[in-house]
């Protein structure tokens, strides 16, 4: 396999790969996967028993073929690295956007307004990607005290499974339902900035 195609094959994965973090819904994402997996995996097999094959004449270009080939394949089949790897750098690309967004939400100027939900609002734009699985943020201000909560979407899941978030918060209540997260589940739940936390429930 020529170095160019290897190339090729990587950029589209990769692509591949935002696009579905970014943009697909789970449901779609879990038939990808599970595809790309498969059709990887059959890939590698054969990659390595062509190396076998060749192993008396052995190329370069064939261990690097058979190496990037497998690789993809890893990366594939166990796909939280690679997302926690998106993750840690989309919260830095887009924190400025996020903290802009929340304080027009302070100032009253974006509001729920969708009909099918008391707290989700669409944002005004499709891009940049703020909130994965749409550009929808939940929204939800204490009564008593005026604090806000914001919610971005980072996986976006269906029905009552449960999804991934960037929280901003400074509601007192809300923050130490968070903190319980954290405590019970600290793996998945954690504060990342002042006021800002990660955390993955229903």
């Amino acid at each position: 396999m020529k170095t160019r195609t290897l190339i090729w094959i990587v950029v589209i994965w990769g692509t591949l790969t935002l696009v579905n973090y970014y943009f697909v819904p789970y449901f779609i994402v879990a038939l990808e996967w599970l595809a790309m997996s498969l059709g990887l995996l059959i890939w590698t097999i054969l990659q390595i028993v062509k190396t076998i094959k060749e192993r008396k004449n052995l190329s370069k270009q064939r261990i690097i073929s058979a190496l990037t080939i497998s690789i993809l394949f890893l990366l594939t089949f166990y796909r939280q690295p690679v997302n926690g790897l998106i993750e840690k750098a989309d919260w830095y690309v887009f924190y400025s956007k996020r903290s802009s967004v929340v304080d027009v939400v302070k100032e009253g100027k974006l509001t729920p307004n969708v009909s099918w939900n008391n707290w989700v609002c669409e944002l005004p734009y499709e891009f940049p990607v703020i909130s994965n699985g749409g550009n929808d943020i939940g929204i939800s201000r204490n009564d008593s005290t005026g604090k806000v909560t914001v919610t971005f979407w980072v996986f976006r899941n269906f029905f009552s499974a449960p999804s991934t978030h960037f929280v901003y918060t400074d509601d007192q209540d809300e923050i130490n339902e968070i903190e319980n997260l954290i405590k019970n589940n600290p793996e998945d739940n954690w504060k990342i900035a002042e006021n800002w936390y990660r955390t993955f429930h229903e």
